[in-house]
C-alpha cells in the first residue's frame, strides 16, 4: 500500500481546461492517485497540503458546479 505523500507525488496532477491563470486562483486534482479519493491542492503552492475527498463527495461537488448550483460572486 502507498503511503498518502508517495501517491500525491506519483498522481498526475491537473489543472481544468477553464483555467486561464489570469487571477491564479486555480486548484489542482490528481484523481487516481489515491484509491476512492481524490486529492485537492492550491496550484500556487503544490509543494503546500492536499485536501482529500471521497470520489462520490467530489464528483457531487463538480457535478454541482457544472450545473451553476452556486451563485455567482
Amino acid at each position: 500500500m502507498q503511503q498518502p505523500d508517495e501517491a500525491f507525488r506519483a498522481g498526475a496532477w491537473r489543472k481544468s481546461s477553464h483555467s486561464d491563470n489570469s487571477e491564479g486562483g486555480c486548484v489542482e486534482v490528481a484523481e487516481g492517485a489515491v484509491p476512492s479519493a481524490v486529492p485537492v491542492r492550491d496550484s500556487k503552492a503544490p509543494q503546500g497540503p492536499a485536501l482529500v475527498f471521497p470520489t462520490a463527495g467530489w464528483s457531487a461537488f463538480v457535478t454541482a458546479v457544472k450545473d451553476t448550483d452556486f451563485p455567482a460572486r
